[in-house]
């Protein structure tokens, strides 16, 4: 079962289960992903139509657009705002691998730092190129970015 099936099936479950807002966040990422599907005409069905990297990189934007906005509302003191967003966060997350711990983030980094040959800050773009193709929905790449500079250097 492909990630958007898997998607598809708990917002019929959170249907069945009436958990409103579950389903709600559940629905925001399927709109999500068929526009996705829109924006690249991607032929079949709507389950068919995105790979699962694809799926990811979607969940991703939208746990970093949730992150984003829990800083706005702490900031202006709206914690019944910041409150749902990160309920919907928990939800996201859900479907996403499971995330790499320290010492193997350090450890993929220093890879990918010799694989590419890196000498310095200049080689970040190459090093993080191979990072984010093995790395994608395992890891922040923000936090992989800073990480990468400070053992180049930087």
């Amino acid at each position: 079962m492909s990630l958007h099936e898997r998607i598809t099936e708990d917002m019929k479950a959170a249907m069945r289960a009436k958990e409103s807002a579950r389903l709600s966040a559940i629905r925001l990422l399927l709109a999500a992903l068929k526009q996705k599907q829109v924006d690249e005409r991607t032929p079949g069905k709507e389950a068919a139509g995105l790979a699962d990297a694809d799926v990811l990189g979607i969940i991703e934007k939208m746990i970093k657009q949730r992150r984003e906005s829990i800083a706005q509302f702490e900031k202006a003191g709206r914690t019944d705002l910041a409150e749902g967003e990160k309920f919907e966060i928990g939800v996201l997350s859900a479907y996403m691998p499971q995330q790499l711990g320290e010492a193997e983030l350090e450890q993929a980094v220093a890879t990918a730092i010799a694989e590419s040959g890196a000498s310095g800050v200049k080689d970040m773009g190459k090093v993080m190129a191979l990072l984010k193709s093995r790395l994608a929905g395992r890891a922040d790449m923000g936090k992989v970015s800073g990480l990468v500079k400070s053992k180049l250097g930087g």
